[in-house]
C-alpha cells in the first residue's frame, strides 16, 4: 500500500509532496518507477533523460530493481545521461569501496549506459586541480541540458551528498570535509574508521536545487528522527535536507519505519 501524506494542522511544510509505502521493498520500486518514467520520458532536452544518481544502502535496492527492468527489455539507459552526487576524497576510483567502484557493480556495468555518459568525482584528482575538476563538473552537467531528476538520500546528521551541516544553500561541487557521523557509518566498507577518507567531492545543495525535479529517499527506522527534523522542524544549515524544502520539484519518498516520527497526518490521502 502506498499513500500520499498531506499536513493538516501540523507543523510538517505543505509543499512537499510525501509518499509513505509499507515497506523499503515498495518504497524502492516506487522509486525505480519514478526513475523509469524520466527514462521513457527523453528528458526536457530532447537527446536522453539526464539523472542526478546518488549511491549507499538506499538507493541499492532501486539500482537493483531498474537492473531486472532492464534485463525483462522494460527499460533502457541507452539515450541517458547521468551524474553522481559526489566521491571520497583521496581514494582511486577502482578502490572497491569507492562510489565508482560501487555504482559500476550495482548500475552502469549492469545496463546499456554509455560510459561516456556517464560522470562522478573523482576521488583520485590531484589536490592542485580539485577546483577546476569541480569546476569542469558542473559545467558539463549545464552543458547535458540540466539535470531531469536528482535521486538523494539522507544522512544521519542530515547531509544530502556529501553537504554536511553547516554547508550553504548555494554551494557548488568542491571538496568538503567529513564530519563523524558520517566518517562512523562509512566505516564498515572499509573495515575500520581509520581507514575512511576524511574528505569528499560533492556536489553542493545549489548545483542540486538545479535540478527539475528532486526525488529524497529513506527507509528505516534509523532515519525516522533526522526525516522528522527535515520536513517539520526549522530550515536550517544544521540539517542541510531541509534546505531543500522549498524546490518545487520536491518529492520525498519513505517507508512507514522511516516515516514514524513525522507529525500525525490527518490529512492523509490513499495513492
Amino acid at each position: 500500500m502506498v499513500r500520499d501524506v498531506k499536513a493538516a494542522k501540523t507543523t510538517l511544510d505543505p509543499s512537499i509532496r510525501i509518499t509513505v509505502c509499507d515497506t523499503a521493498e515498495g518504497a524502492q520500486a516506487l522509486v525505480a518507477d519514478r526513475i523509469a518514467a524520466t527514462l521513457v520520458s527523453g528528458g526536457v532536452t530532447g537527446h536522453g533523460a539526464v539523472l542526478g544518481l546518488a549511491t549507499g544502502r538506499t538507493p541499492r535496492g532501486v539500482y537493483a530493481e531498474l537492473v531486472r527492468r532492464y534485463e525483462r527489455r522494460e527499460l533502457s539507459f541507452g539515450e541517458a545521461w547521468a551524474f553522481n552526487l559526489d566521491e571520497y576524497w583521496p581514494l582511486p576510483p577502482e578502490h572497491p569501496a569507492s562510489f565508482t567502484a560501487a555504482m559500476r557493480r550495482d548500475l552502469v556495468d549492469r545496463v546499456d549506459l554509455d560510459p561516456e555518459h556517464w560522470w562522478i568525482p573523482d576521488g583520485g584528482c590531484p589536490e592542485d586541480r580539485l577546483a577546476e575538476h569541480a569546476r569542469e563538473f558542473e559545467a558539463r552537467v549545464v552543458a547535458t541540458g540540466g539535470l531531469d531528476l536528482q535521486l538523494l538520500g539522507i544522512g544521519r546528521n542530515g547531509h544530502v551528498a556529501f553537504n554536511e551541516p553547516g554547508s550553504p544553500a548555494d554551494g557548488r561541487t568542491r571538496k568538503v570535509e567529513l564530519q563523524a557521523e558520517t566518517l562512523e557509518d562509512a566505516a564498515a566498507a572499509f573495515g575500520g574508521v581509520e581507514w575512511v577518507p576524511r574528505s569528499a567531492i560533492t556536489m553542493g545543495l545549489g548545483t542540486i536545487a538545479r535540478a527539475r525535479r528532486l526525488l529524497l529517499v529513506a527507509l528505516g527506522s534509523h532515519k525516522a528522527g533526522i526525516v522528522g527534523r527535515a520536513l517539520a522542524g526549522s530550515a536550517t544549515p544544521d540539517v542541510p535536507a531541509s534546505l531543500l524544502r522549498g524546490h518545487p520539484g520536491l518529492e520525498v519518498i519513505l517507508d512507514r519505519a522511516a516515516a514514524a516520527e513525522l507529525p500525525a497526518q490527518e490529512g492523509a490521502l490513499p495513492a
